[in-house]
């Protein structure tokens, strides 16, 4: 007895030992696979960004336009108002939201990704057999059935970890394309706002000027009629008169399309536009414009171009997580029988719990194919990302020239002006006199008529410089 006893101690001792080992075996297989799996999925890096972007600009200050609020760059309040009205209404916009929306249920569904399913089931199933394969003398059968089932993939490779980090960069791809189709409508609203101001003002110079040919012709058939001038001093400066006079339409026609284009944006249809005047318009002193590195938090298409990279990067990894076996457990509970009357019975009760690993071993080269597209689109976006950039520096740089040649052109315009309306007075007045003729009094009004005009398209240009250098810089959607 005593033997037997030992021999069945030492018999459970080994099934223990045993059983620890098969433990211990299975948790250092689960280790090793989790190690490998580190290495099947790899981290992501932002690219870098060369802080050499912006033409003749070496400044460390950070300090820039882009973290300005459009309504304080922009202190007109009747424009302030339109831009807000743009921003609530514009078409384009609200498309934009739309897709973050679309983006936001792919993006929960990604997460959702990791739970295990759940599907009830309830169904009846009557099948016949023939007589060769019936059990005594049953051929026919009629087997109900209600139940749950379930399964659950085990993300061993992180493959729902990277579907996952791929739906969050493209739905903040899509939240910075929103961001740029904001920042694009603002500084549209004020560019279009702008040039209506300036052919209001080219408007009232154009009749101004026709007030001044008028003049200029009584003037000429005065001097006529005591024998100063010649019958073609007088058509002549009727005729630059109509010249003046036929650019009035032209304006008018710009204007109203300007207008129609401009309340299209704020989601109107085709009407008038309340405005103010050209001269009442500031624009900031300094224009600052940070470090080039800052369009990475700033710019949004510079962010949608990082955040497609990314997308297309995390692609990338599950693409190679198709090479390595997938694993699934699945379950299922329930009850079955052949009555409906026995179906609810404790005997009717069935359940199943199961593992499968799935290793892919030729599947007609897909996830070759697969690994091979998601690097190639993944170096397409980087590519994508990099040339992004190179056109964020170059519409800073060609901002800042323009705002800058435009200030030059203003001072050199405005002495221009004094000189041309001196000129103008003082060839009338030696007119009068007898000591000019009449074509130097009109070659002054008329480089005097395309001075003003001409200063008006400088202010024009100043402005929409700043405007389009606060949307290169990222600016318009805070």
């Amino acid at each position: 007895m005593k033997k037997w006893i030992q021999h069945k101690t030492d018999a459970f001792n080994t099934k223990s030992m045993n059983t620890k080992w098969l433990h211990y075996g299975v948790l250092f297989s689960l280790g090793g696979l989790l190690l490998l799996s580190c290495k099947v999925t790899q981290p992501y890096n932002a690219p870098a960004v060369s802080n050499n972007l912006y033409r003749d600009i070496a400044t460390t200050d950070t300090t820039t336009l882009a973290t300005l609020p459009w309504n304080q760059l922009f202190t007109d309040t009747i424009l302030q108002r339109l831009i807000a009205e743009g921003i609530n209404r514009n078409p384009n916009l609200q498309i934009a939201y739309t897709r973050v929306q679309s983006a936001e249920a792919y993006y929960q569904q990604s997460r959702a990704a990791f739970s295990p399913t759940l599907n009830s089931n309830a169904g009846v199933t009557a099948s016949k057999l023939s007589s060769a394969q019936g059990v005594s003398t049953r051929t026919t059968a009629t087997q109900y059935q209600l139940g749950l089932s379930s399964a659950w993939e085990i993300d061993i490779w992180g493959r729902l970890r990277s579907s996952q980090r791929a739906s969050l960069a493209d739905l903040l791809q899509t939240e910075a394309a929103a961001r740029a189709v904001q920042t694009g409508l603002v500084a549209s609203i004020a560019n279009y706002y702008f040039t209506l101001l300036a052919l209001d003002q080219q408007l009232t110079i154009t009749q101004q000027t026709v007030s001044y040919w008028d003049t200029t012709v009584q003037t000429m058939r005065a001097l006529k009629e005591a024998a100063r001038v010649t019958e073609a001093a007088v058509v002549q400066s009727e005729a630059q008169r109509y010249a003046a006079e036929v650019t009035i339409p032209d304006l008018n026609q710009n204007i109203r399309e300007t207008e129609n284009a401009l309340r299209i944006l704020l989601g109107d249809a085709p009407s008038g536009i309340d405005r103010s005047q050209l001269q009442n318009q500031a624009s900031p002193v300094v224009l600052q414009t940070g470090v080039p590195s800052q369009l990475l938090s700033n710019r949004p298409d510079v962010q949608q171009a990082e955040q497609a990279y990314r997308y297309a990067f995390e692609l990338t990894n599950v693409a190679r997580t198709y090479f390595y076996p997938a694993l699934t457990i699945t379950g299922s509970a329930g009850l079955a029988a052949l009555s409906p009357l026995k179906l609810f019975n404790a005997t009717s009760l069935a359940a199943s719990i199961g593992a499968s690993l799935t290793q892919p071993i030729f599947n007609q080269r897909q996830n070759r194919t697969r690994l091979i597209v998601a690097q190639a689109q993944q170096q397409e976006a980087l590519l994508n990302f990099q040339n992004t950039l190179l056109t964020a520096g170059q519409e800073v740089s060609d901002a800042l020239s323009l705002f800058e040649t435009a200030q030059q052109k203003t001072a050199i315009r405005s002495n221009q002006i004094t000189a041309l309306e001196q000129s103008v007075a003082y060839s009338q007045e030696l007119l009068r006199n007898g000591f000019a003729t009449y074509t130097e009094v009109i070659t002054a009004q008329q480089s005097l008529l395309q001075a003003r005009l001409g200063s008006v398209n400088d202010r024009l240009q100043q402005l929409q410089a700043t405007v389009n250098l606060y949307r290169s810089l990222g600016g318009g959607w805070r």
